[in-house]
């Protein structure tokens, strides 16, 4: 599996246009029963509006759905996966939700309005690469407890976890290339005592970047 990229947290946004108001929700989601489960919640949740438009995406199998809810075809759904393809963002679901405000927009005006609703909302969450990261156990002095936590982050780590006892075990995880980094700081610090080891690895985000 290669890096890709998904929204970097779950985000809302609204606009008024021409006295409809568009609401937008966006989540994060890693499967299709998820998706589903969300655009639900948001039927549920806004009963009474005129449209819940919506579109998901799902990295694996490439799945890919989308629907006008009764606006003109191709006025919604598609314009709203638009804006997630053109940014090859993934694992995400978008739920723009319309109230009707008595002025037709047309077929333009209601593409551009979808697209904003989605943009928005992307730009609100932010975007991270999820990319293959490495896991190790690093042992760890109490008086070096919160020096090791810095130099972790410096390079590009996260703790995610410790365990206490007559030392300490931080549970920490680097993407690629900075673990190798942080050993040397590790040897440095403890003047070659302590070596961290490995616990596997696994797929997860990295910082938070802003969508173009």
């Amino acid at each position: 599996m290669t890096e890709y990229i998904v929204p970097y947290q779950d985000a809302e946004s609204e606009f008024t246009e021409k006295r409809s108001r568009f609401i937008t929700h966006l989540y994060k989601v890693g499967t299709e029963a998820e998706a589903r489960a969300r655009i639900e919640e948001m039927k549920k949740k806004y009963y009474d509006a005129r449209h819940n438009c919506w579109c998901y995406l799902l990295q694996e199998g490439g799945v890919v759905r989308y629907s006008d809810d009764g606006e003109p075809q191709g006025t919604a759904g598609q314009p709203m996966l638009n804006v997630f393809q053109r940014q090859e963002v993934w694992n995400v679901c978008c739920v723009v939700t319309r109230y009707f405000g008595g002025v037709l927009l047309g077929a333009g005006g209601l593409t551009r309005a979808y697209t904003k609703g989605a943009a928005d909302a992307l730009t609100a969450a932010g975007i991270a690469r999820m990319g293959l990261w490495t896991l190790w156990d690093v042992p760890c002095t109490y008086p070096l407890l919160e020096r090791m936590k810095l130099e972790v982050a410096a390079t590009g780590g996260v703790v995610r976890d410790a365990e206490y006892g007559a030392d300490i075990t931080l549970r920490t995880a680097f993407p690629a290339g900075a673990a190798e980094t942080f050993q040397l700081r590790l040897t440095e610090l403890s003047a070659g005592s302590l070596t961290m080891t490995v616990a596997g690895e696994e797929f997860l985000p990295g910082p938070r970047e802003e969508a173009n």
